[in-house]
């Protein structure tokens, strides 16, 4: 009986990609995570949140943005079509994964979750459109677009070390006191998405609802769980030191404390200066930064060596053959 190969299972026979060219695969997976958050910000301070009247349509009778809805229109329909750029990182960054030697299951598995969760917000995107920019469903569609960027950086972390048994570098309160600084980060963040739910940049020039808080109110408990972040982030540092931890790991808490310093100053100026549209979108791409130099960290304090030699890359034998 001749079994049939699926075509990624095609691809990892007659392919090795070498160790650098799947870390780099899972990065371009992140880089796009964190461009799809920002961009789909733009979409939502330039006021082209509902510039395309429908999903996945972009109007009722054409797929593409028309000049009649003018910038919004051409806004939003360019944020769509960046969604395919990212199904292409997320893609690539599968069948690097994949076609890696020996195979990784665990490692393939997390790296498939990216495209489920690309496409449950795709979806969900397409439900705010519906709503009106109802706010409790963009707050959701930040969400989502998070957990892709969450599981895209794990996913890249994990392609830079192997699958043997977890050992930790660092004593287990040091390990407890970093749970509780991701688990305060995660707050942070959704306690952000009340200050935009219930702030001024709606999203569209519409009538659009907002969350029933007051914004202020939102604000200062945001400002709360950041100091709150930040003091944990100091704490950090300051027991990594104590406790002689490795310098890669002192390294990615100095670089947490970097990124906090930079977003709260960038928070703080946009508070006391009415919220101007840059220095939100700036304090976005912050977000996803201070995100992702969590997880950098807390994954540092442990390690998973390499159980077996990695095989080296190799050309495909039809493009050796052409080449030839």
């Amino acid at each position: 009986m001749v079994s049939v190969l699926t075509p990624l299972a095609h691809i990892a026979q007659r392919w090795t990609p070498s160790p650098r060219t799947v870390q780099r695969a899972a990065l371009t997976a992140v880089v796009m995570s964190v461009v799809i958050v920002v961009t789909g910000g733009a979409v939502r301070l330039t006021g082209s949140g509902l510039g395309c009247d429908t999903w996945p349509k972009c109007t009722d009778d054409s797929l593409f943005a028309t000049p009649e809805q003018g910038i919004h229109g051409a806004i939003e329909f360019g944020n769509r079509m960046l969604t395919y750029v990212l199904c292409a990182a997320v893609g690539w960054a599968i069948v690097a994964v994949r076609s890696a030697k020996p195979r990784r299951h665990g490692l393939t598995r997390l790296a498939w979750s990216q495209f489920w969760i690309v496409m449950g917000n795709a979806v969900l995107g397409g439900v705010t459109v519906w709503m009106g920019l109802n706010p409790w469903t963009v707050a959701g569609h930040f969400l989502l677009a998070t957990a892709l960027l969450t599981v895209t950086t794990l996913t890249w972390l994990r392609t830079r070390e192997g699958d043997g048994t977890v050992r930790p570098r660092v004593p287990r309160p040091v390990r407890t006191l970093s749970w509780a600084l991701t688990g305060a980060a995660v707050v942070l963040i959704a306690a952000g998405t009340t200050v935009t739910g219930s702030g001024r940049h709606a999203g569209d020039s519409s009538d659009v609802p907002r969350m029933p808080f007051d914004w202020v109110d939102a604000a200062h408990v945001h400002a709360i769980f950041a100091w709150l972040v930040c003091a944990l982030a100091v704490a950090m540092w300051l027991v990594l030191r104590v406790v002689d931890a490795p310098a890669d790991t002192r390294a990615r808490a100095r670089e947490l404390l970097l990124v906090l310093l930079a977003q709260g100053a960038i928070g703080y100026v946009q508070f006391f200066t009415d919220t101007p549209e840059v220095l939100v979108g700036a304090h976005m791409l912050g977000s996803c930064l201070v995100w992702i130099a969590v997880l950098r960290l807390a994954m540092s304090l442990r390690e998973r060596p390499h159980t077996t030699a990695e095989i080296p890359a190799q050309p495909d034998p039809a493009l050796s053959t052409v080449a030839g």
